[in-house]
């Protein structure tokens, strides 16, 4: 299942010319690791996405926020008052801003 933020971390990476091993070898994890994180097959740690940050030269706002919306996708996919329900978070965190 594709992943807005393994799709963003595989163009990064190949606009980049990186190799698969070089980015896991970077973040001190196997070469396969990184392959399924793009595929969408494996979740990377959040304290991981700041050092995937400085690796691929983005903001680490971008991936974060990609990695939170995934997040979100994977918790209310298939849910039938998911938009109702996001709406709800969206109008809460209004609040409190």
């Amino acid at each position: 299942m594709a992943t807005q933020f393994g799709d963003r971390i595989r163009e990064l990476r190949i606009k980049q010319k990186l190799l698969l091993r070089q980015v896991a070898s970077k973040l001190d994890v196997d070469t396969s690791i990184i392959s399924k994180m793009e595929r969408g097959e494996r979740p990377i740690k959040k304290e991981q996405i700041i050092i995937l940050a400085e690796i691929l030269k983005v903001g680490k706002d971008e991936l974060l926020t990609l990695w939170l919306a995934d997040q979100l996708y994977n918790v209310i996919e298939g849910e039938p008052m998911a938009d109702e329900a996001l709406k709800s978070v969206t109008k809460k965190l209004s609040k409190e801003k």
